[in-house]
């Protein structure tokens, strides 16, 4: 019935009967609000962004939204993009569903709130249609996920999003020092777990900082190196310990995420292995 629904939804879209376009005034962000329909209609807005991240933002949700996502670049190819989405807080008054071709699949339920949940698709898997469910009352009712692009080429940022917990192989390490956020030699300090949130909070003493985007890390109150946290899902046990590492990763809606991070021994020996046969995507400079 559901299928019925959404292929009927379709062709009035092409038809153009009954349906209304949203452009992002700034291609990254939207927010609409169902208020704009007719009480007899059931309206499907189409929304157009192009951007590597954002949000999305529907207001007393009634009708249907089909959200058109693409990167900001040229390439014509969707095929080497994952998509990765987190709802908001409270987020409530539809269903997320990843479409193709009228067959749909449901990624978040109404009133879901599981916290931190992150859902990732490949791009050419399909894109995201959005369904409000049926409500007596639609007021205070507010669906709403931020989002994510990410090169599917960039393999250390999907290691790290679809498998945090595997150690990384000798490959993944090599690109995670040319391509991440950040890239740091430490030690852990202090692991902190957060239950609510399901993420345990990892405070690095860092000695060499070899590069980040952001300032996560901090000049140290003690007066020499750097300081700061990054997060990695609760789940993989990270335990505070002795010896260096090698700590990679990357920003993740906002948030500082563990990637790769060997020990800063098992580095050295990585790195010169591949510096000797010449197959080092780029050069650090090591002890």
């Amino acid at each position: 019935m559901l299928r019925r629904i959404l292929l009927s939804v379709f062709m009035v879209v092409v038809t153009g009967t009954g349906t209304s376009l949203q452009y992002s005034s700034d291609m990254c962000n939207w927010k609409g609000s169902g208020l704009t329909h007719e009480s007899h209609r059931k309206d499907v807005e189409q929304v157009y962004l192009r951007c590597s991240e954002g949000s999305v933002e529907w207001l007393y949700p009634t009708g249907a939204l089909i959200v058109n996502l693409r990167p900001n670049t040229f390439t014509s190819s969707v095929q080497h993009f994952t998509v990765c989405i987190k709802p908001f807080v409270g987020s409530k008054g539809a269903n997320i569903y990843l479409e193709k071709t009228g067959e749909l699949r449901l990624l978040v339920r109404d009133g879901d709130h599981q916290p931190q949940k992150v859902h990732c698709f490949s791009l050419d898997q399909g894109g995201l249609f959005i369904e409000a469910t049926p409500q007596l009352d639609i007021s205070r009712k507010i669906t709403g996920f931020q989002y994510e692009l990410i090169s599917q080429r960039t393999l250390s940022d999907l290691h790290a999003i679809s498998d945090p917990c595997r150690p990384c192989s000798d490959t993944e390490v090599l690109l995670a020092v040319c391509i991440s956020d950040f890239v740091v030699k430490g030690s852990i300090s202090e692991v902190a777990a957060d239950a609510e949130q399901q993420e345990s909070i990892i405070n690095i003493s860092v000695d060499k900082l070899y590069r980040q985007k952001v300032k996560i890390f901090q000049p140290s109150r003690e007066g020499h190196g750097w300081e700061g946290h990054i997060k990695t899902p609760l789940e993989c046990g990270v335990k505070a310990g002795s010896g260096d590492f090698l700590f990679t990763g990357r920003m993740h809606f906002g948030k500082p995420r563990l990637g790769c991070a060997p020990r800063y021994r098992d580095f050295q020996r990585i790195y010169q292995e591949a510096k000797n046969k010449g197959l080092n995507p780029c050069d650090i400079i090591t002890d």
